[in-house]
């Protein structure tokens, strides 16, 4: 499913976070990289429904999302994880992804719990269904962000740094799942992280943002050799 975005402006005040963006992301995993402050969250917050653009249009399998408001848009099937942990501390780890997914869905209780428990096997979550998030290490923690991003199916999915905090190797785990998502759902799966080893692994297309304007786009590998994205972003000498 594409996700065509045409000429999206946001302004707060004097500033404009971002400026007459146009790009139109494939489908399959792809990559949405820049420098901090390039407008990458300001995107996410438009797309899935936080943030209302002085101007543009965003389009997906034809429908106008910016016409929805924020839950219209989750029950279409926009989900989106935060760079911070969302999930409620006191809850099971199945009922963190219920409670999210009740609201998000239609169909029978059981439906839904059938859902859910799908999501926690993807995620590899089904071993610890029923502990408290509390007494979770990281790891599940973050897990716990992604099981409620793809419960069900999502069209479109917004992953924001899912990686934060993790090392190599749990990341690796963690990459297996996002590249898993378009096949499990059909989503488009729009992937925010600095972690250039984690974009590479995942996706075969990506958009760089700099000072809130698209900068380059296409093959995830020819983006990062762009000399433009190796002076704004990566430095001269990453790769």
């Amino acid at each position: 499913m594409k996700v065509e975005v045409n000429d999206i402006r946001v302004q707060f005040g004097g500033v404009m976070p971002l400026d007459g963006v146009t790009v139109t992301f494939p489908g399959g995993t792809c990559g949405l990289i820049g420098p901090n402050g390039a407008g990458k969250t300001t995107f996410f917050n438009v797309l899935s429904g936080y943030v209302t653009p002085v101007n543009g249009s965003v389009r997906c399998d034809g429908v106008e999302l910016l016409t929805m408001p924020d839950y219209k848009r989750a029950r279409w099937g926009v989900r989106r994880t935060f760079q911070t942990e969302q999930a409620i501390e006191g809850l099971s780890v199945f009922d963190n992804v219920l409670t999210v997914y009740e609201h998000t869905a239609k169909g029978s209780r059981a439906e839904k719990k059938k859902a859910v428990d799908e999501a926690l096997e993807f995620c590899g979550l089904l071993g610890v269904r029923d502990q408290l998030v509390r007494t979770l290490p990281a790891k599940e923690r973050r897990f716990i962000e992604m099981a409620r991003a793809v419960v069900g199916s999502p069209k479109v999915v917004l992953l924001d740094e899912p990686a934060a905090g993790l090392p190599d190797e749990e990341t690796n785990e963690l990459s297996v799942i996002i590249r898993s998502i378009p096949e499990r759902s059909d989503a488009t799966v729009i992937l925010v992280d600095h972690d250039m080893a984690l974009v590479q692994a995942c996706c075969e297309w990506s958009a760089v943002l700099d000072f809130g304007r698209l900068l380059a786009s296409g093959p995830t590998g020819d983006v990062l050799r762009d000399p433009k994205v190796l002076s704004a972003y990566l430095g001269e000498d990453e790769l």
